[in-house]
């Protein structure tokens, strides 16, 4: 039974979790977009042809502004979860509705964060499980809206994983995280190319090979094997029935990551022992 304190703990641990979620939406949104303008640069840059000025355009700047209408948000109409209450769900400018994914990503991060501090306490083991559920969900929502799994957050939780093995903040052995990460890579690396070499195809991207490379690192590869089946359950249900309502998108892809990351959250709920017992390890 949870003290006082820890009751505290995790409830600070959730105020700060609603502000990175909020945050967090900013980085759904902006940082595909980022990486396609790199992408345009670097493109204009190999053929010899000088790009517009564009207006500055990052995770700080411009300020957040209505989709339909351009209205500034302000920072009263930025506060999370309540703004979205206060506002009715719509810009206040005009009337527009307000996605209800917004608050809903504020209010998961805030959840993810009481838990793993409820559950690793309020401490750098609880806040390194905090990062990592909440990049998983950054992950999910970015590959299930572009298809696409960015560098800048599969890499940086590959060697996240490392280091909180290391120094001993998760319950994995520095060893069984580093070839969790290597067998995490190479597994998906086999059979994207063997999928290939048969149907001349691109089964999955390359992110997901980093993606599992990074629940490796945090789990250990004795967790690799149900991970990917509890990935695999989990993307054949949603697959068949989005094709059974007719919602797939153009060529019937749906992306991988999202179940992955979903895999990873499991993973967290259950813990690295629950994962080993289940292969008999």
């Amino acid at each position: 039974m949870l003290s006082g304190v820890q009751w505290l703990d995790a409830s600070l641990m959730g105020l700060l979790g609603l502000l990175i979620g909020s945050f967090l939406n900013v980085v759904v949104y902006r940082l595909p977009k980022m990486m396609e303008r790199q992408w345009q640069l670097e493109a204009a840059e190999m053929a010899g042809q000088e790009l517009a000025k564009q207006e500055a355009f990052n995770l700080v700047v411009p300020r957040s502004r209505c989709p339909h209408c351009g209205h500034a948000i302000a920072w009263y109409e930025n506060i999370p979860v309540l703004s979205y209450l206060a506002l009715g769900g719509k810009c206040s400018a005009c009337k527009s509705p307000i996605s209800a994914r917004y608050p809903l990503v504020e209010a998961t991060v805030a959840a993810l964060f009481f838990y793993c501090s409820w559950t690793y306490g309020a401490n750098a083991s609880g806040l390194a499980w905090s990062v990592f559920a909440t990049v998983l969900v950054a992950l999910a929502l970015i590959d299930w809206d572009t298809t696409l799994l960015p560098d800048d957050l599969t890499l940086p939780l590959v060697w996240l994983g490392l280091i909180a093995a290391a120094l001993q903040w998760i319950p994995v052995t520095l060893n069984a995280s580093l070839w969790g990460a290597v067998g995490g890579y190479m597994s998906l690396w086999t059979v994207y190319w063997a999928f290939k070499l048969v149907t001349g195809k691109d089964g999955m991207g390359y992110g997901d090979f980093k993606l599992f490379a990074a629940l490796g690192a945090w789990f250990g590869w004795q967790t690799l094997i149900p991970m990917i089946l509890i990935a695999s359950i989990i993307g054949a249900i949603v697959g068949i029935a989005m094709k059974l309502n007719a919602s797939l998108r153009e060529g019937g892809y749906v992306p991988f990551g999202p179940f992955l990351a979903g895999a990873g959250l499991c993973a967290l709920f259950l813990g690295p022992a629950a994962l080993r017992h289940a292969v008999g390890l």
